[in-house]
């Protein structure tokens, strides 16, 4: 995995969820490193072994080990308690 000290969200160029994924960290002056998938495909593993084989994007990894895969954005707010 990259640098565990901020959020790193795996995603593609074409994934809905993983544009406004980077729209709420944007919006909210949330720091993370995006790694797309397609233009890093080294880290294609590391995305399936997340999800027990499942390429789901965006996976989200939180530098305390939690992990969000595909989350919406009531999810999104709540895991940043934010409104």
């Amino acid at each position: 995995m990259a640098n565990n000290e901020k959020i790193v969200m795996y995603s593609t160029s074409w994934c809905g969820d993983c544009i406004r994924a980077k729209r709420f960290y944007n919006d909210y002056g949330i720091d993370f490193e995006e790694i797309n998938i397609e233009q890093n495909p080294q880290h294609v593993e590391t995305v399936m072994k997340i999800n027990n084989g499942a390429r789901s994007v965006p996976t989200i990894v939180y530098p305390d080990g939690s992990v969000m895969v595909e989350p919406s954005q009531r999810e999104l707010k709540a895991k940043h308690n934010v409104t």
